[in-house]
């Protein structure tokens, strides 16, 4: 094994195995990976545009059972600080959402005891009767698992009625690492890698648009982390042909900031120079998923632009708001102006897009006031 022989069979799209990307990850520098990773980019995505994004994260309730050791921001059912989102707090955060030229908010919660489907279905159709432009890219793949279980019924039947409710694409949260020995170190009730790929399926066979994520850097091995990789192709590679499927792939480091695994010893090591060699390899190892995006979020803008020339074509969005990854120490703030100035100083042309990659004509200088 070689690393030409594997580049040359990367280049011609073909899917690398586990242990070639593992080959690659150990053995391949950094210049070599952000180059083939940017020719397969000029490849799939072809030109100088890269795309971000304009919405809001709202966090449905901090109640959630799953246990997450990495998670700060949720609670048990009964805290002092447990919440719902009220309907007057929701039209608040969309009306400003709105101003803001944005067109979508991402929905997410946690495994609520006691928030069955109804409760979904209602909130659906009551942010689509006040706000019909509305896009909601809602959820993932372990409440819908977790609806299902409190439903005694099947994930294809909870997507169908939140579809019919107003759910326009399902975001690809709570992957982690796709493989149960790590699931049960980091969120042991959460539920296991196998339902987050049948979700997954099942969202797929109805033209379900999703995104798929892998949050790396904590207790998973280099081979796990190829793993998860592979698991992600090959449920892209077995959807329906009409089917997007997994529109994109985003990667981030783990944040450790007063997290339950930070007490345990467990912290984040990833350097700027290993998460440039991820979001190479994503591209690499994902050849049928078209957009790779870098997480401005969690490593800096300056680390993002140069994932640019590593593979990456897209800078998610500009985060209105984000509470969950912020309260483990992702601390990085972008206004609109300072995303579409950050890609022209990586060399490339700002592109605003929505969920579906459609690309959003918009003046710079329309942003000038954020």
């Amino acid at each position: 094994m070689n690393t030409g022989e594997i580049f040359t069979k990367a280049l011609r799209h073909e899917f690398l195995t586990l242990d070639e990307g593992l080959f690659l990850f150990n053995n391949a520098s950094l210049t070599e990976l952000m180059f083939i990773a940017h020719q397969m980019r000029q490849s799939i995505v072809p030109g100088n545009r890269v795309t971000w994004q304009i919405d809001r994260n709202i966090n449905i309730t901090n109640v959630c059972i799953s246990g997450c050791k990495f998670c700060n921001f949720h609670c048990k059912p009964g805290d002092g600080s447990a919440f719902i989102t009220s309907t007057y707090e929701y039209v608040v955060k969309i009306k400003e959402m709105l101003r803001y030229g944005g067109d979508q908010i991402l929905l997410q919660g946690g495994l609520h005891p006691k928030l069955g489907l109804a409760f979904y279905i209602d909130l659906f159709q009551q942010l689509k009767e006040r706000f019909p432009q509305l896009k909601l890219h809602a959820l993932s793949p372990p409440e819908i698992a977790h609806i299902a279980r409190l439903e005694k019924t099947t994930y294809r039947e909870v997507l169908e009625q939140l579809v019919e409710a107003g759910l326009n694409s399902l975001p690809g949260g709570g992957a982690e690492i796709l493989v149960d020995r790590v699931r049960k170190l980091i969120s042991p009730g959460k539920p296991n890698s196998q339902a987050w790929l049948d979700v997954m399926a099942e969202a797929h066979n109805m033209g379900l648009l999703t995104t798929a994520t892998m949050m790396f850097g904590h207790v998973e091995t280099l081979a796990e982390r190829m793993e998860h990789l592979v698991k992600i192709r090959d449920l892209q590679e077995r959807k329906p042909k009409a089917s997007v499927g997994f529109s994109a792939f985003i990667c981030w480091p783990f944040q450790d900031k007063d997290t339950e695994m930070s007490r345990m010893g467990v912290k984040s090591t990833v350097t700027p120079d290993e998460y440039v060699r991820m979001v190479a390899l994503s591209r690499i190892m994902l050849p049928n998923i078209r957009h790779i995006q870098a997480s401005w979020l969690t490593v800096g803008m300056d680390i993002a632009q140069i994932c640019l020339h590593a593979g990456a074509d897209d800078l998610g969005s500009i985060m209105i708001e984000e509470n969950v990854v912020s309260s483990a120490g992702a601390k990085h703030k972008v206004s609109a102006y300072d995303m579409q100035r950050a890609i022209a100083d990586a060399g490339f042309e700002a592109q605003l897009r929505n969920q579906a990659y459609q690309h959003i004509e918009q003046d710079l200088n329309d942003f000038f006031h954020y």
